[in-house]
């Protein structure tokens, strides 16, 4: 099977170091086995995207060195494809609205899954609201999902109880992540997912939409998060700072070392594209840590 890889950022933002550690990932693991690197910019969450963001992402790329294959896809002219794929969702009558509010379903559930509070499936059992635009959920079951990630091993969710009956529609009408992904995923043909283990959750979400839509799903590989001092994944919303495009050689290396390569320090006054064949010739994902988040301030 060809490989065929992508990293997939969204534009809250410019790169900081836990976006560089995917990237060299997910780039290192497609090279080195003679695959494909896809890009793609996730900007389908309008409210939340930072004007300029994706420029920026697309210049810092550059710089850092990274080549990407064929056209970069934006998530926010695809809109079309999202739909076409929960009409088929519909058709199987697993879609249903919902008009509950986060202080409703905090006052009507105690039971917490993998990302707080699940769902009681209260539309499903009742009448909406009248006159309040809804949200849609998907039904889930107790089946469990199942899965093997290269770094982290076997997952499993019953999603009923993990998660509940997750959004595919928000009530502004977008679609959420969990459904453009897979949609994305299947129609670009990539084959291997490597990206943080922040999204391990999702995963099983992701693959029970997949066996939805009649999909394979790609082999996962989950790298360890970097964290600030005070154990939060680095991130916009934890004032991560961007990634210092003046010293390239040194945040690769640092990059390369918190991915277990054990690059040589001299590396770090290299070229880029030196810096790539190193890392390409000598990438090892067995040597990427398990855990799952991981304090890492070097920059």
């Amino acid at each position: 099977m060809h490989y065929i890889g992508r990293y997939a950022p969204s534009p809250t933002g410019p790169l900081h170091f836990g976006s560089l550690i995917a990237a060299v990932a997910s780039y290192c693991d497609a090279k080195a086995n003679a695959g494909k690197w896809l890009l793609r910019i996730e900007d389908l969450d309008k409210p939340r995207e930072i004007a300029g963001a994706a420029s920026t992402i697309l210049r810092q790329l550059e710089t850092f060195g990274f080549e990407w294959d064929g056209e970069i896809i934006y998530q926010s002219q695809r809109s079309q494809y999202y739909a076409d794929a929960f009409e088929q969702l519909q058709k199987q009558q697993l879609i249903y609205p919902c008009t509950c509010t986060r202080k409703e379903i905090a006052d009507s559930t105690t039971h917490s899954g993998i990302e707080g509070l699940v769902y009681p499936s209260t539309c499903l059992q009742r009448a909406i609201k009248p006159n309040t635009a809804p949200a849609f959920r998907i039904k889930t079951n107790a089946v469990p999902i199942s899965f093997n990630d290269t770094i982290q091993g076997n997952t499993s969710q019953t999603l009923s109880m993990d998660s509940g009956d997750f959004v595919l529609k928000r009530a502004d009408g977008l679609f959420t992540y969990q459904l453009a992904v897979v949609v994305d995923d299947a129609a670009q043909g990539v084959t291997h997912i490597v990206r943080g283990a922040d999204l391990l959750a999702s995963t099983p979400r992701q693959i029970y939409l997949q066996q939805l839509l009649q999909l394979t799903h790609p082999i996962y590989t989950h790298v360890p998060v970097a964290t600030n001092a005070a154990g939060e994944k680095l991130s916009k919303q934890t004032k991560a700072p961007a990634v210092d495009t003046q010293s390239i050689g040194q945040a690769l290396f640092h990059a390369l070392d918190f991915l277990g390569q054990n690059p040589p320090t001299e590396i770090q006054n290299s070229q880029p594209d030196e810096i790539w064949n190193w890392a390409i010739t000598n990438w090892q994902l067995h040597q990427i840590p398990r855990q799952k988040y991981v304090f890492y301030n070097k920059q």
